[in-house]
């Protein structure tokens, strides 16, 4: 029994020497430098998405006689988006509705006007100037602007990340570079915040029904439409080791 017990503490005081120095080299922290770096993008935008309504009427509104029917409307809205050249899928249904149209003091309905929305993307205010002039104008209930967005909006968040994070870099470099230290590997990246800010145009003296009354495309005035840009920025956290 003595023997055994004998070898035991003669096998823990071997390892003893061995434990105590991984100990000490876990203690040991490679110096490194952590910095955050920034990046903003600014854009203007290349879709544009107008809401558009249009409603049935009469054309003899006193005697609410030869209405005008939504598919007459719509057919002369399809024919001017395609004459604009832009694709089927420019412009889609967003939404149906109506309302009674009364007539007498006892309030009764004397018919039902359907209205019809759609939204409808374009490139630029100038392809909705030249629509609206071929769509006649008193089936025309509105026309607004719901947002705007960029065609290659997820390559540029890419590149703007890429570019916080080279800023990252730069900033440990001359930070490091100030101590007579050279940085060395990156040793970690994080993604701190990203900020996506898509305004909606603000219109100064486009009025939309003016635009829609127009008899042709000809006589549409220049639009005034003055854009906000987008605006993409994000912040890139990154830690390096230093030599």
């Amino acid at each position: 029994m003595k023997k055994i017990v004998l070898s035991s503490l003669l096998a823990m005081t071997a390892l003893f020497p061995a434990f105590s120095q991984i100990k000490y080299e876990q203690q040991v922290v490679a110096p490194k430098i952590e910095v955050a770096g920034f990046a903003e993008l600014e854009i203007v935008p290349d879709e544009i998405y107008f809401n558009i309504s249009l409603q049935e009427y009469f054309e003899d509104e006193k005697n609410q006689k030869n209405k005008v029917i939504i598919s007459t409307l719509e057919k002369q809205l399809l024919k001017a988006v395609e004459e604009a050249g832009l694709p089927k899928d420019a412009l889609s249904i967003s939404g149906l509705g109506g309302y009674q149209n009364y007539t007498d003091k006892k309030k009764k309905p004397a018919t039902f006007l359907e209205s019809k929305q759609y939204e409808l993307k374009v490139s630029s205010p100038e392809k909705l100037d030249g629509i609206l002039s071929k769509v006649e104008s008193r089936g025309v209930q509105y026309a607004n602007v719901s947002r705007v967005d960029h065609s290659k909006r997820e390559e540029l968040k890419k590149q703007v990340k890429i570019d916080a994070l080279k800023a990252a870099k730069v900033k440990a470099e001359y930070l490091v570079a100030s101590l007579d230290e050279k940085l060395g590997k990156v040793l970690e990246i994080k993604e701190l915040d990203e900020n996506l800010y898509f305004p909606q145009p603000v219109f100064a003296k486009a009025n939309m029904r003016t635009l829609a009354q127009a008899e042709s495309a000809d006589m549409v005035a220049d639009s005034q439409v003055q854009y906000q840009k987008i605006k993409i920025s994000y912040r890139m956290q990154a830690a390096f080791e230093i030599k």
